[in-house]
């Protein structure tokens, strides 16, 4: 069975309080429930994980290595700011999607170029939780590795 730990930034467990107009309405738990949904439809094993501290972010992206066959990612706000996140996603190089709930490049300026992407296999944007179950068929299709 595929193994895939799924890490979600700062932030996104304050989804259904943080800006409703762009993330919606929903919570982090029902996020959790949909990942879990749609894993278990695939076969999939995952593992959930969530902070808002970059380094614990990079600990969990290096204790992946020899445990799981993929990474799901969405960085949040470090999308745009982390070279650690991006040097433990290659040190790892573990097949990676990244994930964004809202389409990141029709944002502000900022927020459009991500370190992420310059590793990751597949980038997803802009379609709320629609875009973890597109990354984890991608994953779950991918040879083990």
């Amino acid at each position: 069975m595929k193994k895939i730990l799924v890490i979600n930034g700062p932030n996104l467990n304050l989804l259904g309080l943080r800006e409703p107009s762009l993330y919606g309405a929903k919570d982090y738990a029902a996020l959790k429930e949909h990942i879990l949904s749609c894993a278990e439809k695939l076969g999939v094993y995952v593992e959930l994980f969530q902070s808002n501290h970059e380094g614990a972010i990079v600990d969990a992206i290096q204790e992946a290595y020899g445990n799981f066959n993929g990474i799901l990612i969405n960085p949040a706000a470090y999308t745009h700011t982390s070279v650690a996140i991006l040097d433990a996603l290659k040190a790892v190089a573990l097949p990676t999607v990244e994930v964004h709930l809202t389409d990141i490049s029709t944002r502000e300026d900022f927020r459009k170029f991500s370190f992420v992407s310059l590793y990751a296999q597949k980038t997803i944007c802009g379609k709320g939780f629609d875009g973890y179950s597109e990354g984890l068929i991608f994953l779950a299709g991918l040879e083990a590795v």
